[in-house]
């Protein structure tokens, strides 16, 4: 690490950034390394700002602030050789928590000049944005369709910052209770091409093993090395299946649920039921590492070594 690119996003949840930040930027340049500081006030800052430490010549760029973040910065890291390091400054930072990455800014700096860079996968979903345009990104920890991306769709960036997650997971279950579940139509294919059809209400393509906070490992055996999609496929519209779900990954236990399928995949092609006409109250919601992207129709893939990332030695 010579030269690394500082992006901080100013609206992430942790309070008392400025001396965290300040305290973490002094410990990179007694590293010996040349720091560039940039505040980023928006998503597309970040992405804009990623791409142009990537031709100014920076080896690292750093993203302080949660996992929104960091997928912002990804879409102008994605395919080049300068390595990501994270500051976390989020509210779950649940990349950071899968890395063992230390929560605070100063010890996270100390991690990174002393760590290792890993090349890895990334997901990508193409989707259509909400002018109706063809759009894609990159994704870490998570994407999603159907149940989850209609939170996102109704929760707001405001209520986590302002209340943390508590509030915010409060305020979830109850949107959660009270939503009609949409389904959509889903085809996927494995390792071997065999293609498969299924009907769903949610589905969820999970990245990483650890998220920290109050969930654990979601998924058995999703991981930023796997080079396949690790996916959630909810057939059922049944509020108690997702419940026995959640709890068993909360209690770090594996349950057969019926109409619940845990399934590996290199892609997978989700669109409306041609019966629903597309009207607006059928739309199905699309989000990627927490950000609402936009709705149906989507596409997942898996892009091969597509980041580096800086980790813990």
């Amino acid at each position: 690490m010579r030269k690394a690119t500082i992006l901080f996003n100013p609206n992430s949840g942790r309070p008392r950034r400025d001396m965290e930040l300040n305290h973490a930027i002094g410990i990179i340049q007694s590293a010996g390394v040349r720091t560039e500081l940039t505040v980023c006030r928006s998503s597309q800052e970040a992405t804009d700002n990623a791409r142009c430490a990537v031709a100014e010549g920076s080896d690292t760029v750093f993203a302080c602030g949660g996992d929104g973040t960091i997928h912002d910065v990804i879409q102008g890291l994605a395919g080049t050789p300068v390595a990501l390091a994270i500051l976390p400054f989020g509210t779950a930072n649940a990349l950071a928590h899968d890395l063992a990455i230390p929560l605070r800014p100063s010890a996270a700096a100390q991690v990174a000049v002393e760590g290792r860079v890993r090349r890895i996968p990334l997901g990508r979903i193409e989707y259509e944005d909400f002018t109706g345009k063809s759009s894609a990104r990159y994704f870490t920890v998570a994407a999603g369709i159907g149940v989850d991306a209609h939170l996102f769709y109704k929760l707001t960036a405001e209520l986590k910052t302002r209340s943390g997650m508590t509030a915010y997971y409060l305020k979830a279950w109850q949107l959660w209770a009270t939503h009609r579940m949409r389904k959509f139509e889903v085809e996927y294919s494995n390792g071997s091409g065999l293609r498969q059809r299924a009907l769903l209400t949610e589905l969820l393509a999970v990245r990483i093993r650890f998220f920290g906070n109050i969930l654990r490992e979601l998924v058995p055996g999703a991981s930023l090395d796997c080079s396949d999609l690790r996916a959630v496929m909810c057939r059922t519209a049944s509020r108690n299946a997702y419940l026995q779900y959640v709890a068993g990954a909360l209690l770090g236990r594996q349950w057969n649920i019926n109409g619940i399928d845990l399934v590996s995949c290199s892609e997978v092609v989700c669109r409306l039921p041609e019966k629903s006409g597309g009207r607006s109250d059928d739309r199905v919601y699309v989000e990627a590492d927490g950000e609402l992207l936009g709705r149906l129709p989507a596409r997942m893939t898996m892009v091969p070594n597509a980041l580096s990332l800086v980790v813990p030695a």
